[in-house]
């Protein structure tokens, strides 16, 4: 498998006194140093003189994915097909204008990047931290070779690549290899060679693995994202949902797999009449609508007239509590588990710094997508919090096994109460679904 020589964050190298040559770079170190050379030292083209800039004004950008139109008021587009940016309001939405058409209309933003930007490449995935970089990798599609170029997250303006590799003892394995500056420009990962972009380095290490542990095969493969939901679509009319397949039932309503304007796939959650107020109902929606973070369900649309619905993201392998029952489930990696618990932690501390409380935290209430991306769901019970706690109305029910002692015996919650049931969630994942202090 050649040298595997990756790091194991992106905090700097490690240096052992009995080692003759650096394990991350395999360059050799002088004799009676304890570091490796240092950047004055390392190897560049000299003859090397960055791009010039490009004249290109900075509103161009191209597309990544074919979107088709759904609105009156969006733009169509092919793969590849470039737009002038002429209004940025919305945060999920560009107003652009087609070069080759000239029509106007709304553009998902992330069906798009800046014209000759390495965002158009394949590889480069920016925004993407090193535990999604892991999962994405993992994910069906990819194989060993697979790979991707991702911005640093702790070191800004430098980049990272992660690689798949097959171990005969681990199975499939992660490798994170730091990609170094040079002062003069260009760009390394051994000290043996250095490169003028980041395209030259995958370029290079396609052909070689030349001291990593396999060469790059293919960029990391990714389905194609799901586009924005239309800004003004909030509250629906009932006639352009369909349910197509009831996922669960609860105390108040029954949740459903269904269709959006026959496009688009949702979860849609109903209410049963005379079970809760309608306005209790709609204060849930509008608590998820202000909730907003990649580990919380997003909440799309709801429908007003009774019965009620609310439209959230449809998640491909239901509840977490659920999934860890199903073969799938029982053959996940300690690994795996814990990032599945890391990721619930993400959400929950978006919780608290937008100072609610969700009070009802357990395997049941977390969605999981078929990519293995948890989320938190359910804030039927959640409240926000003043002075750090809450007191519940008499007769309020919770969920016993879950829930703080302090919280049992005296009505009393905060984030600490979250954290306790955090804690059961833990034991849950642990051990596959297992009912708590059976």
């Amino acid at each position: 498998m050649g040298n595997c020589n990756s790091y194991d964050s992106d905090d700097g190298f490690s240096y052992h006194p009995d080692d003759d040559i650096c394990e991350h770079c395999n360059c050799p170190i002088p004799p009676g140093n304890q570091i490796p050379y240092d950047d004055a030292k390392l190897p560049f083209n000299s003859n090397y003189t960055p791009p010039p800039t490009s004249p290109l004004p900075d509103n161009l950008v191209v597309a990544k994915y074919t979107y088709k139109p759904c609105h009156a008021d969006d733009l169509g587009f092919e793969k590849g097909e470039k737009m002038k940016i002429i209004g940025d309001d919305d945060p999920e939405w560009y107003m652009a204008e087609s070069l080759s058409t000239g029509q106007r209309g709304y553009v998902p933003r992330n069906f798009v990047a800046k014209l000759n930007s390495m965002e158009t490449e394949p590889w480069f995935f920016k925004n993407l931290s090193r535990n999604d970089a892991h999962r994405q990798l993992l994910a069906p599609g990819n194989t060993q070779g697979s790979f991707l170029i991702r911005e640093s997250e702790t070191t800004p303006g430098s980049f990272s690549l992660s690689l798949r590799d097959l171990d005969h003892n681990q199975g499939d394995i992660i490798k994170h290899y730091r990609i170094r500056n040079l002062d003069a420009g260009g760009f390394y990962i051994t000290s043996k060679i250095s490169f003028s972009s980041l395209a030259e380095l995958v370029k290079h290490y396609t052909r070689d693995a030349d001291g990593l542990c396999t060469r790059l095969v293919k960029p990391c493969q990714t389905r194609m994202p799901q586009k924005p939901w239309w800004q003004d679509e909030w509250e629906i009319a009932r006639e352009s949902l369909k349910l197509e397949r009831r996922l669960g039932q609860g105390q108040f309503g029954e949740v459903w797999m269904g269709l959006y304007n026959n496009n688009r796939r949702v979860a849609i959650k109903s209410l049963k009449s005379g079970t809760m107020s309608i306005g209790a109902f709609l204060a849930e929606a509008n608590l998820m609508k202000n909730l907003q973070h990649p580990r919380l369900v997003r909440l799309f649309a709801v429908v007003t007239q009774e019965p009620i619905y609310i439209v959230t993201e449809y998640m491909e392998n239901g509840s977490l509590v659920d999934f860890l029952k199903t073969p799938d489930g029982t053959n996940l990696q300690m690994n795996t588990l814990i990032d599945m618990a890391s990721q619930v932690a993400d959400g929950m501390a978006y919780i608290e710094q937008k100072n609610y409380i969700h009070r009802d935290l357990r395997a049941a209430n977390i969605l999981v997508s078929d990519e293995l991306i948890c989320k938190i769901a359910d804030f039927g019970l959640a409240r926000l919090i003043e002075n750090n706690e809450y007191t519940a109305r008499e007769g309020a029910k919770f969920p016993i096994k879950w829930t703080a002692p302090e919280a049992i015996n005296y009505g009393t919650f905060s984030i600490k109460s979250d954290v306790w049931s955090f804690g059961i969630l833990l034991t849950e994942i642990v051990t596959y679904g297992r009912i708590p202090y059976p």
